[in-house]
């Protein structure tokens, strides 16, 4: 199965990276060419996001369920085509290095099935593992963005 994995180190707090990747919302907009996601329940979500694969671009529906909640560490989800023959699952997974350092990691792992499958799964193996390292930076870039912001409104309260 095509599969790419990608570790960030944050100058942020393991309680901060949960905040942020505990709530689907904040991290669908981030993942390469999204276009638009609905939240079904607390666990699901459905997707809509443009990809390439090889010469053919695609509007991709997918459909996550969120398997895992744990707290401040792990999320995994199982991702499951809605228009297209795909199948895969992923994890974002916080380990704190200190109170003030955390190292995130992702994984996301994803394979066509059916009469196109060799094609399409010989082109994931390239695209998965940038994808990924893609989806990892800008949610670490996110999180230290806004991890920055607080940090500024703060020190503009305490300095009056």
């Amino acid at each position: 199965m095509p599969n790419g994995k990608h570790h960030r180190k944050l100058e942020t707090p393991i309680w901060r990276v949960w905040e942020f990747v505990s709530d689907m919302n904040n991290w669908a907009p981030l993942v390469p060419g999204y276009m638009d996601h609905e939240i079904v329940t607390d666990k699901q979500s459905t997707w809509k996001f443009k990809g390439d694969i090889g010469i053919m671009q695609k509007t991709i529906h997918m459909r996550i369920d969120i398997t895992e909640w744990e707290a401040p560490s792990k999320v995994s989800f199982i991702l499951t085509g809605i228009n297209e023959n795909v199948k895969g699952n992923g994890y974002f997974l916080a380990e704190s290095v200190d109170d003030n350092q955390t190292t995130m990691s992702s994984n996301l792992s994803i394979a066509a099935k059916g009469m196109m499958a060799p094609m399409v799964n010989k082109v994931l193996k390239t695209m998965i593992p940038k994808m990924t390292k893609s989806l990892t930076e800008n949610v670490a870039n996110k999180i230290e963005e806004t991890d920055q912001f607080i940090q500024r409104q703060g020190e503009t309260v305490y300095s009056r």
